[in-house]
């Protein structure tokens, strides 16, 4: 399966589904948990989207609202998550140095 460039920026929205892997999530929720903004953040939901690791839907909120996009992972994004992270959690502590408890 082909999958989309993870920019530091999809990893951070992405990280936002790994907590909860199941839960649908609101792009303002998203926007606020990344700090990333609308023009960045929408693009990449349709992004995943389109390569099938977030399926979407429409909920319908109080009247006069207009109903909201929700988005949650699907379990291919589910597998890439955690294959990407795992990998990252790997890296990261091959690429940290050790404290060398000197001065510095």
């Amino acid at each position: 399966m082909k999958t989309p460039r993870l920019s530091s920026q999809t990893l951070r929205v992405l990280e936002r589904f790994i907590e909860r892997p199941t839960a649908w999530r609101y792009g303002y929720e998203l926007s606020r948990a990344t700090g990333l903004k609308s023009g960045t953040l929408y693009p990449i939901l349709m992004r995943l989207a389109k390569y099938s690791l977030l399926e979407t839907k429409w909920v319908a909120t109080e009247d006069g609202v207009p109903p909201r996009h929700t988005y949650r992972l699907t379990p291919n994004g589910v597998e890439l998550v955690r294959a990407t992270f795992a990998g990252e959690r790997s890296t990261l502590k091959v690429r940290r140095p050790a404290f060398s408890g000197g001065k510095a």
